[in-house]
């Protein structure tokens, strides 16, 4: 990587960012291996704003970008910003687009800008590469980045890894930075070199310089204190697999409160001073450090001994209770971490694909008070009359019908503690729960349509079936009602046969738009299906097939609707629903200025809590008559027949 200047997600897939679109995986997967030009804010008009050129990584979670700067006075600016931090985000360029509503499917990638701040959020530069010393005698170091802290990893130029840095910064003075370089342990001859030059220089010793270091130059040397326990053996070091994250959190250099840990602090700071004063007789502070390798452990024993009250990220040692006769003992510990196989939980959810079919098909309106009116003319006194001679001609008379639907709120609400957000690193669990959010209002809407959301009217979360009128229990007048009844020993394929001939005869009375669709259950249509002709042959071979024969343009199941069941007051029959025939078009969503689905955030200062609400304000209703069928049936102990 000795040409790259820096690297980081130049798009990531699943955050929906702040122009509404959503990157879909692979939508830009052609672009791997492509090199695109790196502009400044997306600025095409001048070349000055070409900042240099980065090469294209497609990933299973984005699009990542190796990129380097050019030499002109804007590529040189652009580059020290971003390796003092203060630049961070990128953003793409990308036309060709297709898109699946909201979500982009494909797309080629033109150019990548570096941003101020980016439309996608995950889009942000994670390492910087720079190199130590004016002749880059030094090792090359790697700036890795999070949106809390920076790692640091220093490799050797063979590629080895003899001894690893972290927390380097850039600015050291020059004793301090071949100080440090000396006690990663490159090699003996760097270590009196800076011994030498500090001398030569300033009349410093190495102890003099070690005190002149800030408190992340002194983690520095507590991590390679921590280094050199481990090619002990690893006897003194915490077995947690967190153990040298929390280390290079916690300063042995520095007093904090607590007898126990000042005990422990002044013991870590005569170790070193030990260790320093060996420094020229050992000839290396590799091998000086070793001389005193008893101190070492004893300090490292002390540490963790005071953990549980001082030493707060400092993990607790484990021991392990493994019996076994051969081999290793607790093997189970070098087994590697069990990993996820998607990048966030997936959602255990019912059946959906008939949501996006309610979602997709029904009519919008920009406004929410929906007033349908009509003239009835079928009955008879609308009829034209015959005149006879000497006889009055009497006026016709037809009445007028008319229904206003009003508005309401339909919502969905959440919460997270702060503390758990920021916790949550392997993913944005803000967006993963907005999309939760999105998914069961489309769920919730799409059933209220259809069928009604299913609580009784006393509930206080009831959706009002009189803003949004439910296709399934809407007024005759807009929804036929087609009833038979099946003999309480009919079998599943009799049941079937007899929903088929009452669906065909039920069209006599259609008057809806064009070809509608059939909303079903999974257990009708399957009985469909496998309706057969006595002989083992199959009638209806395929789905085609059986839509052909009920005359519908599609069949859609919905789970919901198989626990949707009436009861006719004037009888007390129970009728159970077998199937919706509707054509969307003709069943109307209002939905006035602001009240689309929106999404709003708020944090509770007492509570350190997060709030989320996503809401929408609307009316639905039929605005046909006789537009829509519901085919439903009653059991009785008679043989089937017509209802």
């Amino acid at each position: 990587m000795a040409d790259i200047d820096f690297g980081g997600y130049a798009t990531r897939n699943n955050i929906l960012c702040t122009d509404g679109l959503v990157i879909g995986d692979n939508a830009f997967a052609h672009n791997d291996g492509e090199t695109v030009p790196i502009l400044w804010q997306h600025n095409r008009n001048s070349i000055d704003n070409l900042l240099g050129h980065g090469v294209l990584e497609n990933r299973p979670d984005g699009v990542y970008i190796y990129g380097t700067f050019n030499n002109t006075k804007q590529g040189r600016e652009a580059k020290e910003a971003v390796m003092h931090g203060d630049l961070s985000a990128l953003s793409i360029y990308a036309n060709k687009l297709q898109k699946n509503d909201n979500v982009v499917t494909h797309g080629d990638i033109k150019e990548v800008s570096l941003v101020v701040s980016g439309a996608n959020k995950g889009a942000y530069i994670d390492y910087r590469s720079f190199a130590h010393g004016e002749d880059d005698s030094f090792t090359e170091g790697i700036l890795f980045l999070d949106e809390q802290l920076d790692y640091i990893n220093h490799e050797d130029n063979d590629g080895g890894s003899s001894m690893d840095v972290d927390a380097i910064i850039d600015s050291m003075t020059d004793e301090q930075r071949e100080l440090l370089f000396a006690m990663a342990g490159l090699d003996d001859e760097t270590m009196e070199h800076a011994e030498d030059s500090s001398s030569a220089k300033s009349n410093k010793t190495v102890g003099d310089v070690l005190d002149s270091l800030t408190e992340e130059q002194q983690q520095a040397v507590a991590y390679i204190i921590e280094q050199i326990m481990k090619d002990k053996g690893g006897d003194t070091v915490a077995q947690s697999e967190n153990m040298e994250e929390e280390i290079m959190k916690t300063n042995v250099f520095e007093s904090q409160n607590g007898t126990a840990q000042k005990d422990a602090l002044m013991h870590a700071e005569e170790v070193k001073n030990n260790i320093l004063a060996d420094l020229k007789k050992c000839g290396s502070l590799r091998e000086a450090a070793r001389a005193h390798e008893d101190e070492i452990s004893e300090l490292a024993h002390s540490m963790q001994t005071n953990s549980g009250d001082t030493l707060a990220h400092t993990a607790d040692v484990v021991v392990g209770t493994g019996t076994a006769t051969y081999g290793i003992k607790d093997i189970d510990w070098l087994f590697p971490e069990a990993r996820n196989i998607t990048n966030t939980p997936e959602f255990i959810k019912r059946q959906d694909e008939w949501v996006a079919k309610v979602m997709g098909g029904v009519s919008h309106t920009p406004f929410t008070r929906i007033k349908t009116m009509f003239a009835d003319i079928t009955e008879p006194e609308a009829r034209a009359k015959g005149y006879v001679k000497g006889h009055p001609k009497t006026e016709e008379v037809f009445g007028l019908l008319k229904r206003v639907t009003t508005p309401t709120t339909v919502y969905k609400k959440q919460k997270l503690d702060r503390d758990d957000i920021i916790d949550i690193t392997d993913f944005d669990v803000v967006m993963w729960l907005r999309a939760e959010m999105r998914l069961m209002l489309n769920e919730e809407l799409a059933r209220a349509y259809l069928i009604g959301d299913g609580r009784p009217v006393s509930s206080n979360d009831k959706i009002n079936e009189q803003n949004i009128r439910p296709i399934y229990s809407d007024d005759v007048l807009f929804t036929i009602r087609q009833r038979y009844a099946v003999s309480s020993t009919a079998t599943n394929e009799e049941k079937a046969k007899s929903f088929i001939e009452q669906c065909i005869r039920s069209r006599k009375d259609y008057r809806g738009s064009g070809n509608p669709m059939l909303f079903t259950t999974e257990d009708m249509l399957i009985d469909m299906l496998l309706i057969n002709d006595g002989i083992g042959h199959r009638l209806y071979k395929t789905l085609d097939e059986l839509k052909t024969a009920l005359r519908v343009s599609d069949i859609v199941a919905v789970p919901q609707m198989s626990s949707v069941s009436r009861t006719d007051i004037t009888t007390s029959t129970e009728y159970i629903c077998d199937g919706i025939i509707i054509n969307l078009k003709d069943y109307t969503v209002g939905t006035d200025k602001g009240g689309a689905v929106s999404m709003f955030d708020d944090f509770d200062i007492d509570y350190n809590q997060q709030k989320y609400l996503m809401e929408t304000r609307c009316s639905a209703a039929l605005v046909r008559p006789k537009s829509a069928i519901v085919v439903e049936h009653s059991v009785s102990s008679a043989s089937s027949g017509n209802g």
